[in-house]
């Protein structure tokens, strides 16, 4: 059985930084690809950032370009997203999901994830 844990969020103020790390465990059979998604309270769960599982292509939300960074560890099957000038309206739960499967995905927004994790609070105060 596949796990996925999240864990690094916190409570932190704007424009402060945070990296949340999603580590894949169990019998990963051909993992595709791995994405970031948030829910803030209220609100629908909205895609922050994708990542292929070989690192070549990733994929940000316009609300979060050029301030949130996806990233795998190689030697490790652990993704993470580091987060650099956070605004109040980060404020989520943020999740991880796993895709598996051959071939290359071709939106990781709208790509049917087949593992989740449980999610990690993130808080950003003004």
């Amino acid at each position: 059985q596949v796990q996925l844990v999240e864990s690094g969020g916190g409570l932190v103020q704007a424009g402060e930084s945070l990296r949340l790390s999603c580590a894949a465990s169990g019998r990963i059979l051909n993992p595709r690809t791995v994405g970031w998604f948030r829910q803030a309270p209220g609100k629908e769960r909205e895609f922050a950032a994708g990542i292929s599982w070989t690192g070549a292509r990733t994929d940000y939300a316009d609300s979060v370009k050029g301030r949130f960074t996806i990233f795998r560890d190689n030697t490790k099957t652990t993704v993470y997203l580091q987060m650099n000038t956070l605004k109040p309206e980060d404020t989520a739960v943020y999740y991880c999901a796993l895709d598996v499967g051959y071939g290359r995905s071709s939106n990781f927004e709208k790509t049917l994830y087949d593992y989740w994790g449980q999610g990690t609070q993130v808080t950003v105060s003004s």
